[in-house]
């Protein structure tokens, strides 16, 4: 079992190889399988599917990123490597996992531009940073 940051350090490496590459390879898709299994499976999905948002607020520039997942949508930051989802709080906090799908999903996704950027005005920012933070009801 890898240990959190060579697992970080082997996606970041895939990630930058993927990018000068403009494409996933085979052997990326590999090496991501035999890193992450399932959650890169799901990871793959939702990336096909395009469920990867880059929120924009203007004028401020604040940016928000969002997985949409099965039950809700999932906020993402990055820089903390924080995630919404049930399994980052259960499993991730726990060191049982380094990131959930939903990381992993937003990390690829940036790195090979496969998002859909949504502008939004700044007055909406606090209405939609509620809406994300709830908790699954």
């Amino acid at each position: 079992m890898m240990n959190g940051n060579s697992e970080i350090d082997t996606l970041n490496a895939i990630c930058r190889e993927a990018k000068t590459a403009d494409k996933l390879s085979g052997g990326n898709l590999t090496d991501l399988y035999e890193l992450f299994g399932q959650r890169f499976t799901k990871a793959l999905d939702a990336l096909k599917e395009g469920r990867v948002k880059k929120y924009i607020f203007k004028p401020s520039g604040r940016t928000v990123w969002i997985v949409v997942g099965r039950e809700r949508d999932y906020l993402i930051m990055p820089e903390a490597e924080f995630c919404t989802c049930d399994d980052f709080y259960f499993r991730v906090l726990d060191k049982k996992v380094h990131m959930c799908y939903h990381l992993l999903t937003q990390k690829i996704a940036q790195n090979l531009g496969w998002f859909e950027t949504i502008e939004e005005n700044d007055e909406c920012y606090d209405m939609l940073m509620n809406e994300w933070k709830k908790a699954t009801a």
